[in-house]
């Protein structure tokens, strides 16, 4: 799901701790950087949200 980041949303996401890039992920293989369930992951690492015009949320994450 791609969600636009704006103001609001950076607020609430400081919030609450908003937690979804695949560093935080129970499926990141930090050994290889990769998605252990072999999914491509290279628009959910290390997401930086007051840069990002948008974010890609997994359908797969699973806080780890």
């Amino acid at each position: 799901m791609i969600t636009p980041v704006d103001p609001r949303f950076l607020v609430e996401a400081r919030a609450f701790a908003l937690k979804f890039s695949c560093e935080a992920c129970a499926y990141f293989d930090e050994g290889t950087g990769g998605c252990g369930n072999g999914y491509p992951n290279v628009e959910h690492r290390n997401a930086e949200l007051e840069s990002a015009p948008h974010v890609v949320f997994c359908k797969e994450f699973e806080l780890g």
